[in-house]
């Protein structure tokens, strides 16, 4: 019995022997994470001596061990990395060491800047810079996303959002009258006989074809006639013209979009181009033609909308048309403007404007003959061209708010269809008015309330148009 308790007690002594001279199995630490900032150096108190530290990178972090228990850590790079301390020969600690942009600087500029922008938070996510909460307009989201990126070049997160109204309608005005006046006087005259011919041919008002030996008229002949006597043939063909032009053109777009984002549209068509091309070929070019309104909106921190806008109005002219491969093409009578202006919400601006006049006379003249008194009118042509253009392009814009469609009003409503009865017996204008046709208040004076639907009280008489909701 004592000879049993006395193996029992020498195999205690050797299991406390082993405990203290044999080294224990590596066990698994909890990770910490360690929060550097880019430039900036932290130092950590361990409660234990350290024996052994190791870095994954040391290019990220750079470690100096200070004392047994001290160690001084500086971020060098943006990144993350593994710290491991031993003690005793044992992994004592490991720590995953990031390193983050510096966004004390970001903070403090985005408030000097700033100072009203009292809801963005500046959070770091790794490498990556984070931007939460709201802003009162996107001009100031602008600003502290160029901030953050002076930060942190291509490592922004944008999670702003904008405060406010940030759709902008915008309201074009093109009107343009356009006055011309004509004025023309041309003679010329031929003779023909059985052994002489005698013919003038002054500013081209006639062609002779020499292969039929006859007088073709061009479109400027407004009068002829001829006299014959014997074998002797006498024409004479007069230009004379006197002619006034009005031109009167109105055009009115309107468009909406985002603040900060463009928006286009266009209300025309395209015009075939033929364009020669190798081996004889012809290819064919479409060009665009019409109302057209391009416009980006920005809704700037002060309540005023500034706007990058293109109006144009374009409209094909034949009356320039020019001849290409056999083909009849129009020219394009383009009006066109390019500008940057700043306005507040219902606010106008003339942003181009034209007073054009312009005077031109030509006198075509045969030497010594037509300055001869009377008969000098028989070998002379003249012509005279005044025009007057008068153009305007306004613009106004508005903050705009989504509306119900309930109580909107649209140009197609009030319209029924006629019947037999009052088409037939009452014609397409009653028919076209109908019941359904309403009064807007102020229309005798001419003035319509924004936002209403003018509409006749029969038929086609009477004002018409369609605003936009204020």
């Amino acid at each position: 019995m004592i000879r049993i308790q006395s193996i029992r007690n020498l195999l205690v002594v050797l299991a406390y022997v082993m405990v203290l001279f044999i080294p224990s199995p590596m066990h698994a630490k909890t990770t910490d994470v360690i929060k550097l900032t880019l430039g900036k150096s932290l130092v950590i108190d361990t409660d234990f001596k350290v024996s052994r530290v190791s870095l994954a990178s040391d290019t990220l972090v750079s470690i100096v061990v200070l004392s047994p228990r001290q160690i001084y850590l500086t971020g060098n790079e943006l990144g993350s990395t593994t710290l491991t301390l031993w003690s005793n020969g044992n992994v004592a600690d490991v720590f995953d060491v990031t390193v983050t942009p510096n966004m004390t600087h970001l903070k403090r500029m985005i408030h000097e800047v700033m100072p009203n922008e009292k809801n963005i938070k500046v959070l770091t996510s790794g490498e990556s810079v984070t931007l939460a909460g709201h802003v009162s307009n996107t001009s100031n989201l602008s600003s502290v996303l160029a901030l953050a990126e002076a930060a942190a070049p291509d490592k922004v997160v944008n999670l702003l959002t904008v405060d406010g109204i940030q759709q902008v309608m915008l309201e074009v005005r093109v009107a343009e009258m356009s006055r011309s006046v004509t004025k023309r006087l041309g003679v010329n005259f031929a003779a023909i006989g059985s052994n002489f011919s005698i013919y003038s041919i002054i500013n081209n008002l006639t062609k002779f074809n020499a292969e039929d030996s006859v007088f073709e008229l061009t479109d400027n002949i407004t009068f002829d006639g001829a006299y014959r006597t014997g074998s002797t043939t006498i024409f004479g063909m007069i230009d004379a013209l006197k002619a006034n032009g009005l031109v009167r053109m109105l055009a009115e777009p309107n468009l909406t979009c985002v603040s900060g984002e463009s928006a286009e549209f266009l209300v025309g068509g395209e015009v075939p181009i033929p364009m020669p091309g190798p081996l004889g070929n012809v290819a064919i070019d479409y060009k665009p033609f019409g109302i057209g309104l391009k416009f980006t909106a920005t809704v700037m921190s002060s309540g005023l909308i500034n706007l990058q806008v293109n109006p144009e109005v374009s409209e094909l002219d034949y009356s320039k048309s020019v001849s290409v491969s056999g083909y009849e093409i129009p020219t394009i009578s383009t009006r066109r403007a390019n500008t940057v202006v700043e306005l507040g919400d219902g606010q106008s601006f003339v942003i181009a404007g034209l007073i054009s006049d312009s005077l031109k006379e030509n006198s075509n003249k045969f030497p010594g003959l037509g300055e001869v008194p009377v008969l000098g009118m028989l070998f002379s042509s003249k012509d005279f061209t005044s025009n007057k253009t008068e153009l305007v392009v306004l613009v106004t814009a508005h903050l705009a708010k989504p509306v119900d469609m309930a109580s909107q009003t649209l140009p197609t409503d009030g319209f029924k269809e006629p019947s037999d009865s009052e088409f037939y017996l009452f014609g397409l204008m009653e028919g076209m008015g109908g019941s359904d046709t309403t009064k807007v208040a102020g229309a005798s004076s001419g003035a319509a309330e924004p936002g209403t639907v003018v509409r006749p009280e029969s038929g086609f008489d009477g004002e018409f148009g369609h605003a936009w909701p204020q």
